[in-house]
């Protein structure tokens, strides 16, 4: 098969689907690899090192598109790259396609067969490709709370883990799967008071035996929310429904309840965020405010550390690739993990969680 890998386009995106160290994988497997000229420049791989993997360089995404079997990306497709995409061709990324309706019919329209990596689950439970980007996520997450927590940047100037005499700041983070639990870590880390929230008393003991007394677990409910953020510094959203929209936990009418120019940082974007006044930001606009609430929304904050992202998701995503390339969209039908990745599907909707949250019938 011939796999191809564009240049990621979206707003300070620096990731890359395929690292060399992976495309010799691809050649190795005796498949073909065609590459976009400086798609690995993000992280500090040159065209020359695509080419001593063995794989083929191109000008032009354009190329790439036209030629490849299959896309392999970071991040969904922009509108100008959707139309590219053809019937019969493998696309596979991450798509996030539950807040993005516009996507998914352009996805569809162009009839290809879109495998997401946020989906596809792993034989424990769990979604094996989506954990290592949440784990640079979370961690990322406190990092973004203690940079807009700071007077300079808007925040209310205060220090992470305070210093002898003064209270360290508060961090209250809703979730406590692979973001929550990242955070969290951080967080601690840096010496602020944690609090973590979940709706499952296994997982609240699993954390409150991991960290041994060092972070609060609360039972989640709209309550336990409100009291808790009523005296935090950052809040950070780390809810996942796999495939479905993220519920809203923090309402705008609980931003009131809030410590004025308090932080609030959705992890949870890419699904169409756990803050009610959530919207998509950049990494070059990353923060905006309401009611006095910084609020730090950037939907690809992995894409902040290229490097380190790109070879963390390379790892996870590499077998499943592998197997696609060689057996085709099979292999979904054969691999009861890699099936549910498989979100669109000749002009339909196939995953029914992302049916259900578009309100598409599959």
């Amino acid at each position: 098969m011939l796999v191809g890998v564009p240049k990621e386009i979206k707003n300070h995106e620096y990731r890359v689907g395929l690292t060399p160290e992976a495309a010799r994988e691809y050649v190795a497997a005796g498949h073909s690899v065609v590459v976009e000229a400086g798609a690995g420049l993000g992280i500090s791989q040159s065209d020359e090192d695509y080419r001593a993997a063995g794989a083929e360089i191109v000008d032009s995404a354009e190329e790439v598109f036209a030629r490849a079997d299959m896309i392999v990306k970071v991040k969904e497709p922009q509108p100008n790259e959707w139309v590219q995409l053809r019937e019969g061709q493998i696309l596979y990324t991450y798509l996030h396609l539950a807040p993005d309706p516009q996507q998914a019919k352009g996805l569809m329209e162009a009839g290809v067969s879109a495998v997401a990596y946020e989906t596809v689950t792993g034989p424990g439970g769990g979604l094996p490709l989506l954990a290592p980007m949440s784990e640079v996520a979370g961690r990322l997450s406190i990092e973004a709370g203690a940079h807009a927590l700071r007077a300079n940047n808007g925040g209310r100037g205060t220090l992470m883990g305070g210093v002898p005499g003064v209270l360290p700041a508060k961090v209250v983070v809703l979730g406590g799967g692979v973001v929550g639990t990242q955070a969290a870590r951080m967080a601690v880390g840096l010496g602020a008071r944690v609090e973590i929230f979940d709706r499952s008393i296994p997982r609240l003991r699993q954390l409150d035996e991991m960290f041994q007394g060092r972070v609060s677990t609360r039972f989640s409910t709209t309550g336990t929310i409100e009291q808790a953020i009523a005296d935090a510094d950052v809040v950070v959203g780390a809810v996942l429904i796999p495939g479905a929209s993220a519920p809203h936990l923090v309402t705008r009418e609980m931003l009131g309840l809030m410590k004025h120019r308090s932080v609030l940082v959705d992890v949870a974007i890419d699904q169409g965020g756990c803050f009610e006044t959530s919207r998509p930001t950049t990494h070059e606009n990353p923060t905006y405010e309401v009611d006095g609430i910084i609020h730090y929304c950037v939907a690809n904050m992995p894409g902040a550390v290229p490097l380190t992202s790109s070879y963390a998701l390379g790892n996870a995503t590499l077998p499943f690739g592998l197997a696609l390339a060689e057996k085709g969209i099979a292999a979904c039908e054969e691999d009861p993990h890699l099936a549910p990745g498989l979100n669109v599907h000749q002009g339909r909707i196939v995953n029914e969680a992302v049916a259900e949250s578009l309100g598409f019938s599959i």
